[in-house]
């Protein structure tokens, strides 16, 4: 009963005390809870999402990459951004340097946002990279992955492969959305802004 009595009279206080540190706490949680609360179990009337959610959610797994400088690189690193992730082969053939190209357009559309969003084109074969295509699409990050843990990851929608994809994951490193292999750069647009716009984090 004592220590009851004395739960009870330094509760107040305890709180008095670190009130500074919980209303911290909670002005950087809340946008963050907010944000995914909107997009995943209210969003408003009328919106649907153009892009496939990925449910439940895929943390990204501990990959084993590597630079094209045959350097190993953490994807880790990035945590804190939007990322957009296109899968293909070192030889890059047309249909992903029209994915590649998009990424690019699709993070220029976001205007004073656009630092928010990282590329990144993961080789899942030992080919040899098109020499030009790190020149044309600089500022995407260039790695070499294994296929084997790439198919594990990521997840296609029937009847494609892993390369007619763009996949987002999120700065918490969560793997987020995947679009459809034809997809409309416009409506992929939308989907980002909207997350954008909806989260603070990132």
């Amino acid at each position: 009963m004592t220590s009851i009595l004395q739960s009870a009279r330094s509760g107040p206080s305890h709180w008095r005390r670190n009130r500074a540190l919980y209303v911290l706490a909670a002005v950087c949680l809340v946008p963050v809870i907010a944000s995914y609360l909107m997009y995943y179990v209210l969003p408003p009337a009328g919106r649907t999402n153009y892009g496939d959610l990925i449910e439940p959610q895929r943390p990204t797994p501990a990959l084993a990459l590597r630079t094209t400088g045959d350097e190993a690189f953490d994807l880790r690193r990035l945590r804190g951004r939007w990322l957009l992730v296109k899968v293909d082969g070192g030889a890059c053939a047309e249909p992903c340097q029209r994915r590649l190209w998009l990424m690019r357009q699709l993070r220029t559309m976001q205007g004073k946002d656009a630092d928010r969003l990282e590329r990144v084109f993961l080789i899942a074969d030992a080919g040899a990279l098109v020499p030009a295509l790190e020149r044309e699409y600089a500022g995407t990050h260039v790695l070499r992955a294994e296929r084997a843990a790439l198919e594990a990851f990521l997840p296609v929608a029937a009847g494609a492969r892993l390369e007619d994809h763009i996949f987002l994951i999120d700065p918490i490193g969560n793997l987020m959305l995947r679009w459809p292999p034809q997809a409309d750069p416009q409506r992929m647009r939308r989907d980002i802004s909207r997350l954008l716009k909806a989260s603070r984090i990132g």
